[in-house]
């Protein structure tokens, strides 16, 4: 007979390979679920989870589609190790794109070496003061940060479809809603001619490797760590709780408004209103499935870029819906949390009493 029993110390293998697990289980429970609805299971499945992996020609669009994942990740992850919870990075994301496209209009007949790092220097402060606006009320109000940022995002959003409908619409698009295109000198550059592989994605790297090293190596980090694992310890020890707050929610704030511009100067060349494509929640998949480690982040954030590349894929093969890749990203999100039991608990045979 089975039963489950509690580990005296947390399983460390169990901790990186229940990611794997709950993908596996999801992968499973998506072809049952698509089988069910009246569509080819298995190829579904393969086309979002296996297809993109094994075809070369769509890893630059996983590479274009992780780097913002890997981003934004990155900075809520930091923030959750210290139990601030920002869920409103899709608010922050819009708000960086929002205040770096107004540096680009405001030059759109300059040009110059200097407009991109004006821009990208524009994102980040513009995530970073919508990121400011829920820490300034927890620190203050005690209100929870959950909340709040998850209305701004809210509130963001209608604010962009304002300005692409109103103020900001391109004169020349044909009543479009949507900006000028931007110029040369205001759009990243590729890595390679001819190739959709622009700097955001190495910076990306770059990032999660000053991340680990930010959280593993220096006083700031431990004091993170603390701040979320012994609330009355931190205190005793210095470290204080509302600089912690402060600080993790300008930093995941500045680096999802970095994510939006490098959207914004990259793939979409301009803002629309489909540019906000919720990579501000997927990023706390692929936070937790990263197990909140910058470098893990990359592996999450490869995954997830590759279930938005195999859902367009899935759509011309297999004709699932465009919802479909939501519905496998929530899947895995709660296969991940149904595996984590496995870190703490075992499964055993119970014994029967002679």
């Amino acid at each position: 007979m089975l039963e489950w029993r509690r580990r005296r110390e947390p399983s460390a293998l169990m901790l990186w390979l229940s990611p794997l697990i709950a993908i596996g289980l999801t992968m499973l429970l998506g072809m049952l679920v698509f089988t069910a609805m009246g569509y080819d299971g298995f190829h579904a499945v393969g086309s979002i989870f296996v297809t993109p992996f094994v075809e070369s020609q769509r890893w630059a669009d996983i590479g274009v589609k992780a780097a913002p994942l890997v981003m934004i990740a990155l900075g809520l992850a930091i923030g959750f190790r210290a139990n601030v919870w920002n869920i409103g990075a899709e608010g922050q994301y819009v708000m960086g794109a929002i205040a770096g496209t107004g540096v680009a209009l405001a030059t759109y007949d300059m040009t110059g070496w200097w407009i991109l790092p004006a821009m990208v220097l524009a994102g980040i402060l513009g995530g970073m003061a919508w990121a400011a606006i829920p820490a300034l009320l927890r620190v203050k109000l005690q209100v929870s940060e959950i909340l709040t940022s998850l209305m701004l995002t809210y509130v963001a959003v209608q604010f962009l479809f304002f300005l692409v409908r109103g103020p900001w619409k391109d004169p020349g698009g044909f009543n479009f809603p949507q900006t000028r295109m931007f110029t040369a000198d205001q759009t990243l550059p590729a890595v390679m001619e001819g190739s959709l592989v622009h700097i955001g994605i190495p910076a990306a790297v770059l990032l999660a490797i000053i991340a680990w090293l930010l959280m593993e190596k220096t006083t700031a980090g431990y004091a993170v760590k603390v701040v979320g694992l012994a609330p009355a310890a931190a205190r005793h020890g210095g470290f204080s709780a509302a600089r912690t707050t402060w600080a993790t929610m300008l930093l995941s704030g500045g680096l999802a408004g970095l994510a939006g511009l490098f959207e914004a100067a990259g793939p979409f060349g301009q803002l629309t209103p489909q540019f906000p494509v919720g990579y501000g929640f997927t990023a706390i998949i692929v936070a937790f499935l990263g197990r909140l480690s910058p470098l893990g982040i990359i592996f999450g954030g490869i995954v997830l870029a590759g279930t938005y590349v195999g859902g367009e894929i899935a759509q011309s093969t297999v004709r699932l819906p465009q919802a479909a890749t939501g519905l496998f990203q929530a899947m895995l999100l709660f296969m991940l949390l149904a595996t984590d039991v496995l870190v703490r608990w075992r499964i055993a045979w119970k014994r029967r009493p002679a």
